[in-house]
């Protein structure tokens, strides 16, 4: 074998040990999350419902309960006391769901505060492994959000959170979770959600995407052109895009990261494998990229919303449009 020969045989290898190495890292890059989806259990299709709009939303509000409700029936008809008891969680009078789908893993949009009147809302974006089976750490994260929101905000402001499990997450242990497929598939209905929200708030309502883990892959697959004032990458494995301006978005681009979050750590790397590719490129925390970095605090990966922690304050401020260039306070 001659000496070129060799040295791009090395040069091949090397660039499959590191895809293969992004590969397997970003595939732990999750919410630690337990309960898999079983697509077995049987549920009603998803309410037949006109775009929300202000005055219609106490009725898709309803609507939605209900059909959480028959899905808790049939899961229990059908052997599966976890997912019938979380179908019923959801089904309760108190929560305010603009969507429902209980087949498969399970999609939901649940609203916290008086999304009508809301002069900002905080959409938020999940990252993999959540679903109606680990639905409950997700709403925690919405309510501590919407919780901060309400003590961060100046008299007078009114605002709202939207839970939004609206995309089939990647699995932990999948291949899905190291490529931006999902992503990309999910972007679509992100897309129509914000729109969605243009339909039922006020024409001056601001609008946030806080986006976590894959989410933030999500969250930049559907930013081109989509009508909000931020979006937080929280937590970010990457994007898939080489720098903010790939993004095609006139929204400000924040980037934030724990400092015992071990995702600083994945090879930032991108290649296509297979007819696919593999990992998410440019570290948005790294100056190329170009996102105005925000303090996240000590904590770890699943740490960012965490009550009384500065990332959750500085996300707030973020949603809020108090912080408007990078801050380390």
């Amino acid at each position: 074998m001659g000496r070129g020969t060799t040295a791009r045989w090395r040069h091949r290898v090397g660039g499959l040990r590191r895809a293969g190495l992004a590969a397997l890292i970003a595939g732990a890059v999750v919410l630690p999350l337990t309960g898999a989806a079983r697509p077995g259990i049987p549920a009603p299709a998803p309410a037949a419902l006109a775009a929300p709009t202000a005055g219609t939303l106490e009725e898709a509000y309803a609507a939605n309960r209900a059909n959480a409700a028959e899905a808790s029936r049939m899961a229990a008809a059908h052997g599966d006391r976890h997912r019938a008891a979380a179908d019923r969680s959801l089904a309760d009078p108190a929560r305010h769901l603009l969507a429902f789908d209980g087949r498969g893993a399970g999609l939901a949009t649940e609203v916290f505060g008086d999304l009508a009147r809301a002069d900002r809302v905080a959409v938020l974006v999940p990252g993999s492994d959540t679903s109606l089976d680990t639905y409950d750490r997700f709403r925690a994260a919405a309510l501590a959000l919407h919780r901060r929101l309400a003590e961060e905000a100046p008299e007078g402001t009114r605002t709202a959170v939207v839970a939004w499990l609206g995309y089939e997450t990647p699995g932990t242990v999948s291949t899905t979770v190291a490529t931006t497929g999902r992503a990309e598939q999910a972007a679509p209905a992100l897309r129509a959600l914000v729109g969605a929200l243009r339909g039922t708030t006020g024409p001056d309502t601001n609008v946030a995407l806080l986006c976590h883990s894959y989410g933030s892959v999500v969250c930049a697959r559907a930013a081109d052109g989509l009508d909000v004032a931020d979006i937080a990458l929280v937590g970010s494995p990457g994007t898939g895009a080489d720098s903010v301006a790939d993004l095609g978005t006139t929204a400000r681009v924040w980037a934030g990261r724990g400092a015992g979050d071990w995702v600083e750590h994945v090879p930032h790397l991108s290649a296509d494998l297979v007819g696919t590719t593999v990992g998410f490129g440019t570290d948005p925390m790294s100056p190329a990229f170009g996102a105005r970095v925000f303090d996240a605090g000590d904590g770890g990966h699943s740490d960012y919303f965490d009550p009384g922690s500065r990332s959750l304050t500085n996300l707030a401020r973020i949603a809020l449009g108090e912080i408007t260039e990078v801050t380390r306070d």
